[in-house]
């Protein structure tokens, strides 16, 4: 019997309504396979922020470094500041457990219907691979403010002069505020080689490289010119590239066209909300913030916390679901991971049960209810 120790963080919001499903339905595997679980609980979020000023301590992350992976929610509440919330919370894990993948599987399952006209079950299955420890995420940027004594017009010249030869003469700003990107070759071929991976796993023969090369050249020239590198030792895949405005287009002209992405973070953030529209909405939309190299992985939903309909059983729990499916598969367990695709498939197929934003009237826990009886029904079958 294979034992696997996992941090649970639900968070705020609807997080720990999808996140008590996700564990009902990881529970029911375990009924039907040899795998074991061992939970964690750490209560992060909102409400122990206000109380103390507190998002981690010290002290949890060390007890979730002891852990196999992370299973999360959200954190985002209106009564906390956003950047408190995500910058020490969720990029403060991200980053401390060096989580340097974040992927993102873009499927359309059998019974959700996509926006798209006419797009069958299936025929939109490809997966976003997101740099997910620089770029613009690296939080080195401020903003200030001053009167037109207090902020003169070195910094606008010199940009400006440096840029173009051109001698300019402007009012300065009252308010400025800036924010720095920066990519390593480093940190763009671990994920490039994660994407070449990937698609070589999958039986893939092509992998699209997103950027912005020709505005911001000095970064994603390096970016192309790393990912050129590690193509070469991929030669049975096609490397092909796009600017990031293109492919918000070709994503709703020809998605059937993409097999895996590859995009630095900022741009992975925002290609992925749209993808996860095309097959149905952010309620079906998994993702995972992967350490390749060993070290607790993350497995989230990526719709957010909701505070909107927290409390109502209105959350769909098949993201979440489908992270615990996500982290299945990153700890080995094929089978198990087999049997949660399979069970998720057949009730949303069966459009019997189904939550609000997929047009039904099903709570967040009777869809969770039915994909855990599901589970349980086919792996007794397979027993």
């Amino acid at each position: 019997m294979s034992k696997h120790v996992v941090a649970a963080i639900p968070g705020d919001g609807i997080g720990p309504e999808v996140v008590a499903e996700a564990r009902k339905v990881l529970e029911a595997v375990a009924k039907v396979t040899d795998i074991q679980w061992e939970w964690r609980h750490f209560p992060i979020g909102a409400e122990r922020t206000i109380k103390t000023g507190i998002v981690i301590t010290d002290d949890e992350l060390d007890e979730i470094a002891k852990t196999d992976d992370i299973l999360f929610g959200a954190l985002g509440d209106p009564r906390v500041s956003e950047r408190l919330l995500q910058v020490a919370g969720v990029l403060r894990l991200r980053f401390h457990y060096d989580q340097h993948i974040n992927l993102r599987p873009v499927k359309l399952y059998p019974g959700v219907d996509s926006p798209l006209k006419d797009r069958a079950p299936g025929s939109l299955d490809f997966y976003v691979v997101r740099e997910n420890s620089e770029d613009f995420y690296i939080s080195l940027g401020s903003h200030f403010e001053g009167s037109k004594h207090q902020v003169d017009l070195t910094l606008q010249r010199h940009l400006y002069e440096a840029k173009f030869g051109i001698k300019v003469d402007v009012n300065p700003p009252q308010k400025m505020g800036f924010h720095l990107g920066a990519i390593t070759a480093a940190g763009t071929e671990r994920a490039a080689r994660y994407a070449f991976e990937l698609a070589r796993k999958k039986g893939f023969r092509r992998v699209t490289a997103v950027d912005k090369v020709n505005v911001l050249t000095d970064m994603y020239e390096l970016w192309r010119e790393t990912i050129d590198g590690i193509a070469r030792e991929y030669p049975e895949i096609e490397l092909e590239y796009t600017l990031v405005d293109a492919i918000t287009m070709f994503f709703v002209r020809r998605p059937e066209h993409y097999q895996v992405v590859l995009a630095p973070n900022l741009f992975g953030d925002i290609i992925t909300d749209l993808a996860a529209a095309l097959v149905g909405g952010l309620g079906v939309a998994p993702g995972a913030n992967i350490n390749a190299a060993g070290g607790p992985s993350m497995f989230e939903p990526i719709h957010g916390s909701g505070p909107d309909i927290a409390g109502k059983g209105l959350a769909n729990p098949v993201a979440a679901i489908l992270a615990g499916k996500m982290m299945l598969e990153h700890l080995g367990e094929e089978r198990a991971a087999a049997l949660v695709e399979r069970a998720v498939s057949e009730v949303l197929g069966e459009r019997r049960v189904r939550t609000p934003d997929l047009g039904g009237r099903s709570s967040t826990q009777q869809v969770g209810d039915e994909i855990a009886n599901c589970v349980l029904a086919l792996g007794e079958r397979a027993i």
